[in-house]
This record gives C-alpha cells, sequence and structure tokens, in this order.
C-alpha cells in the first residue's frame, strides 16, 4: 500500500519483547528501524538497527540520522534516564512533523482496585513503575494531540514473552509458580498488540488506547489454564495475597474501540500458546 511507505518508523527497545514483535509486524510495510541494548553481531551489520544505551547514549544522534515520522518508545531500563529520554522525545515531536506513540503501563492505575479502568478515568498509582508511567504519559499529554498515542497494555502473554518462558522455567526446574488469586485482570500477547498498533498507524488515530482483552480473568486460573496448554498436568503454585479482597488491574476500552477482528478474549491466548 502506497500510503504505508511513507513513513519512517523508529522503534525504541525494538530488540526487546515487544519492540521486536512490533518490528517483524512493520518492517514489510514502513522504513523500519529500532535500537538495542545488548551487543548483538546480527543487528550490529543491520543497517536498520542501533545500539542505544538510554543512559550514555544521545537520542537526538539517532532521531537525526533517522528523520523518524513515527517513534514507538518500547525501552526499559532506568526510569530516571527514560524520564529524560523522553523529554528528549517531546522536544523532537514539538519541532517536528513526528508522532510519538508510547507503551504504558495498567499499573498506571494501580492504586485503583474497586473497578476495571477506561481510558478517561484519572491515573493513580501506589507503585514506583505506575508512578513511572504516569510522569511520562503526562508529559506526553502536554503535547499538542494530534501527535501522541499513549496505549496502555495489560500483562502481555506470547510464545516467546518473558512471563512464559519463567513459567516453562519454573516447571523444568520444580520450582513453585507464584500466582495471585485475589487478582482480577485482562491479558493480551505481542502479536496482537502489533497488529492493534499498524491498525493505529494505518488509520493515523491518536489518544489513548486500553489494549487488553475484553473479558476479565482471575491471575490464577490464567496461569493455570497456561500451564495446561503446556501438557503439564500437576504444577507446584505459590498463593500469593496481597489483600484479602479481589482487586482489580484491567484496562478496558469504552471509546477508542478497535475493530472486531482486532479484539480479542483470554481464552485466544492460551489457544495461541497451546499451538505454538
Amino acid at each position: 500500500m502506497e500510503t504505508e511507505s511513507k513513513h519512517r518508523i523508529l522503534i525504541l527497545g525494538a530488540s526487546g519483547f515487544l519492540g521486536g514483535s512490533l518490528y517483524k509486524e512493520l518492517c514489510s510495510y514502513f522504513k523500519t528501524f529500532g535500537t538495542y541494548y545488548t551487543d548483538n553481531p546480527t543487528l550490529s551489520k543491520n543497517k536498520h538497527f542501533f545500539q542505544y544505551n538510554l543512559e550514555e547514549d544521545d537520542v537526538f544522534e539517532i532521531l537525526n540520522i533517522v528523520k523518524p515520522t513515527i517513534i514507538i518508545s518500547s525501552l526499559r531500563g532506568d526510569f530516571s534516564a527514560q524520564v529524560i529520554v523522553h523529554k528528549h522525545l517531546s522536544e523532537y515531536i514539538s519541532d517536528t512533523n513526528c508522532k510519538l506513540i508510547f507503551l504504558s503501563s495498567a499499573n498506571v492505575f494501580d492504586a485503583y482496585s474497586k473497578y476495571p479502568s477506561y481510558e478517561h478515568d484519572k491515573t493513580l498509582s501506589h507503585s514506583i513503575y505506575g508512578h513511572f508511567k504516569i510522569k511520562i504519559e503526562n508529559m506526553l499529554l502536554r503535547l499538542p494531540k494530534k501527535k501522541v498515542v499513549i496505549i496502555r497494555l495489560p500483562m502481555v502473554f506470547g510464545t516467546q514473552s518473558p512471563r512464559v518462558n519463567k513459567i516453562a522455567q519454573s516447571l523444568k526446574e520444580h520450582i513453585p509458580i507464584e500466582v495471585f488469586p485475589n487478582l482480577i485482570m485482562n491479558v493480551t500477547t505481542d502479536s496482537k498488540v502489533s497488529q492493534q498498533i499498524h491498525y493505529i498507524i494505518n488509520r493515523n488515530k491518536v489518544g489513548v488506547f486500553h489494549l487488553g482483552s475484553n473479558d476479565l480473568v482471575h491471575h490464577d486460573d490464567f496461569i493455570k489454564e497456561i500451564i495446561e496448554s503446556m501438557g503439564i498436568k500437576k504444577a507446584i503454585l505459590k498463593n500469593v495475597f496481597t489483600t484479602n479482597d479481589d482487586r482489580y488491574l484491567a484496562v478496558l476500552p469504552k471509546d477508542n474501540l478497535l475493530p472486531k477482528h482486532l479484539q480479542l478474549m483470554s481464552h485466544e491466548i492460551v489457544e495461541e500458546l497451546k499451538y505454538n
């Protein structure tokens, strides 16, 4: 499609789990560039990848080479260094014809435990991680609306996800797997998030998106289903109770709904893991 090729996309954190999935999804359609952190002979030979240490390197150097029209931030690492990077990205976006897609988290609502959260709910967090994501969200929300997309994600699973790998490793080593019986959440996969972001780019959407499953699950039930999908009948589970009551950590959409084929239910995630 001609409309797709006009974009130059820079994925910050493209060697990570989610960033890598996004790169795979987008690179056939757009001029797509990415950053990686750890020395990687394969990526260092790839002209579309730049080694980048967010605590030491200047992001402007990469921005000036790539001249992106869309930046996707899926960075991980030191929180205060990330805040500085996003200040620099905000400056760049203010001065250029560029849009930023920021991957945020359901944790921006982790102080509210009685209900699921929707796009326009006020953010409030009791965790360091949630506080940090809110700080960046608030910074970006001061930019012109047409230049910012905030993607709030619940727990992300996938065949190569750190969460699924950790479960597999624990099963192999007969280590107890922590589950939270009181936690009600929604979930997603890296492949679905990548398709959804592709759609958001194509349709030139802006604003806040909650990209999780349409249904809610208890953390312990969902993890048990994943274990069963691996063909394991018995596993050692360790129940962790943070409160006596059920608590919600779920991001549901109310206004920014995506088309039906881009929505998902939690059982589809288990199915996907089963057949891989």
